[in-house]
């Protein structure tokens, strides 16, 4: 063979490998990453007074901070978060789409097993009831019971979603202690003890969270300023209806929530 058509040959097989590096070293288009969100109304959206026509009685809302951060994450969201739900209906009703294809995973869940909604409503009756009782009990509750519920349920989402990045996501202290809502009869000292109990609720949720290595997310400090009879309200008073009453409303869920639970997953994904 002539010495130019071993060269011909030469180049080709190196520009055969060239091209062969160039489409190793470029990943084909990434798919769209999988998100499930699991949890309460405050995860759902209970709160910001518009719904997603879904046929359920969840009240699921698109400015909940799990369909904000799936717009930005640009995933596909499996809205699974119901109004009302406890640890318990989490496990039987809202874990169907998990799989090892599912990349993020959030979830607030606890306060409905503690009581804190019948402790609030206890809490605005008028003089001479209180709630201190409901509100010892709901203690006794997150440290005591809480727990166990929590990790059966951690390890549930584990085992069904091993490859995803789970952010447990806490509640805000919802009060600032003033008596500035007359309808609702909560006193400042009564605010300041339910304060307590969702700082214990969020210390017990983040003590398990990293127990189980899921990242866990704060909302107190974001929150910081914008509690009910603030200038500036991130959550709802006494309102109408009363269901939207002591949720967060659309600007704490777009400006409290959905920007530390976006980082958090962000992160997560970072370091795996």
């Amino acid at each position: 063979m002539r010495r130019s058509g071993l060269v011909g040959i030469a180049i080709g097989i190196l520009v055969a490998l060239a091209l062969a590096i160039v489409a190793f070293a470029i990943p084909a288009n990434a798919a769209t990453p999988l998100y499930t969100a699991l949890g309460d109304s405050y995860s759902s959206g209970v709160g910001t007074r518009t719904y997603i026509n879904d046929g359920s009685n969840c009240q699921r809302s698109v400015y909940a901070y799990p369909y904000l951060d799936a717009t930005q994450l640009e995933a596909s969201l499996t809205f699974a978060a119901c109004g009302g739900a406890t640890v318990a209906s989490v496990l039987s009703s809202q874990l169907g789409s998990l799989s090892a294809s599912t990349s993020y995973v959030t979830l607030t869940v606890g306060g409905n097993d503690a009581g804190f909604s019948a402790v609030i409503q206890q809490c605005a009756l008028p003089w001479p009831w209180t709630c201190w009782g409901q509100i010892d009990s709901a203690n006794a509750y997150i440290k005591n019971t809480l727990p166990g519920t929590l990790d059966n349920l951690y390890s549930r989402i584990h085992t069904l979603a091993p490859n995803a990045r789970v952010v447990i996501v806490g509640y805000p202290r919802i009060f600032n202690d003033s008596n500035c809502q007359s309808l609702a009869r909560i006193s400042p000292g009564e605010q300041s003890s339910m304060n307590s109990t969702a700082d214990l609720l969020d210390t017990t949720i983040a003590a398990r969270a990293s127990a189980h290595g899921f990242k866990f997310v704060d909302p107190r400090t974001a929150f910081t300023g914008h509690a009910i009879c603030d200038p500036v309200e991130w959550i709802n008073g006494l309102s109408n209806p009363t269901s939207e009453s002591y949720h967060p409303n659309r600007t704490g869920q777009a400006s409290g929530y959905a920007p530390l639970v976006r980082a958090a997953l962000l992160a997560a994904a970072a370091q795996a």
